[in-house]
């Protein structure tokens, strides 16, 4: 484990943490690299471990969970973008004559 304990964490947290892990390890990263980004995005989510008593809760932002696994790139396919590409050489090629 990361340094500190992790005795300040609900079993919610635990969890969820032990959840996001896996899910990195099934994209090809290592054991020790996945809890480390497991466990910082619990803490930014949550804001660290949840200690008892009044008051003390903030809402949680889960913008990160809702980010995580999407994969980059262009929207357009790549028929379309092949196309596009095509039409402005021969634009190109016909302004520069």
């Amino acid at each position: 484990m990361p340094k500190g304990g992790k005795s300040s964490y609900t079993d919610k947290q635990k969890r969820k943490a032990e959840h996001i892990e896996e899910g990195y390890e099934h994209r090809g990263v290592s054991h020790s690299e996945a809890e480390r980004r497991a466990w910082a995005t619990v803490n930014k989510e949550s804001g660290g471990g949840k200690k008892s008593g009044s008051g003390r809760s903030k809402a949680e932002n889960h913008a990160s969970s809702r980010k995580g696994g999407h994969i980059g790139g262009s929207s357009q396919s790549s028929e379309k973008r092949s196309a596009a590409a095509k039409k402005g050489w021969e634009t190109r090629r016909r302004n520069a004559g």
